[in-house]
């Protein structure tokens, strides 16, 4: 019988050489035991993403996530992750201010978090802060397409490169972030043909969220993948299992079983022997 492979920790240069060989896995995680779940299942890549906001803290944006919040919640899924490429989200107003804020938040990820590299939103205006992370010894993943920092710029969560000339931005935006030093890109809900043009000439992996099948590696949002967010579903995204419903059912039998006196059975509890209860006056 042969032996189970022993499965290896993974490192940006192990993300970077999958390219062209297999499809990459990422999710994200925002504690212990998501980040447990998604590393035993094989995921390749974890985010812990500003998005904890909305999934996690109930906020209508990723708007009001600090970096304090987010060193909270990294270091509760760098206690599961053994595995995958842990990677911290860079909150808003965390880097966009100056290179030496970026660089600075960026590295508390690594000191504090423990996590192996960083993702930020934008293109070629944020290229400056991207090569003095990578220049420090900060691995970088780029964010384009929807990034849902920019939503009042953006009018909202709206699908991104409708036109040839926002199509052509970020086709520009993504051999720029490739140029800064980023290891890899994340295109988020943008047209399938215009996530494959991106590929074809990227030599970096490209991760996609809502961009279809002809990227490198796709993302999805836990709490969509497993029915754990009741707002609303992403037309992008597949629910593969609806855990809403599941813990609901739990929850309203453990009341109507207090209620009617079935729980706690015999079973579920603690005895003294008869000689000791004698003895309590």
């Amino acid at each position: 019988m042969t032996a189970p492979v022993e499965r290896k920790k993974l490192t940006v240069p192990d993300i970077q050489s999958a390219r062209g060989k297999r499809r990459l896995l990422m999710l994200t995680s925002y504690d212990y035991p998501m980040g447990l779940l998604a590393d035993r299942a094989g995921i390749d890549i974890i985010l812990v993403g500003d998005s904890v906001g909305m999934t996690t803290l109930g906020y209508d944006s990723t708007l009001p996530v600090t970096m304090d919040m987010m060193i909270h919640h990294a270091r509760a899924v760098r206690r599961a992750v053994r595995y995958a490429l842990l990677i911290g989200d860079m909150p808003f107003m965390s880097y966009q201010t100056t290179i030496g804020d970026a660089v600075f938040n960026a590295g508390r990820f690594l000191k504090e978090a423990e996590c192996e590299a960083v993702k930020l939103e934008g293109g070629e205006e944020m290229c400056d802060k991207v090569h003095a992370m990578v220049q420090c010894g900060i691995p970088v993943m780029g964010h384009l397409g929807l990034t849902p920092q920019s939503m009042n710029r953006l009018g909202g969560f709206k699908m991104q490169g409708r036109d040839c000339s926002s199509a052509q931005r970020i086709i520009d935006d993504a051999k720029a972030l490739e140029e800064a030093g980023a290891f890899s890109i994340l295109l988020e809900a943008i047209p399938d043909r215009v996530a494959r043009i991106i590929t074809q000439r990227a030599g970096i992996p490209i991760i996609g969220i809502g961009a279809g099948p002809w990227v490198d590696g796709q993302l999805l949002i836990i709490h969509d993948l497993v029915g754990f967010f009741d707002r609303f579903q992403p037309r992008f995204s597949k629910k593969y299992c609806d855990l809403n419903k599941i813990i609901l059912e739990a929850l309203t039998s453990f009341k109507s079983e207090v209620e009617a006196g079935a729980f706690p059975a015999p079973e579920h509890c603690f005895t003294i022997k008869d000689e000791e209860l004698a003895k309590i006056t």
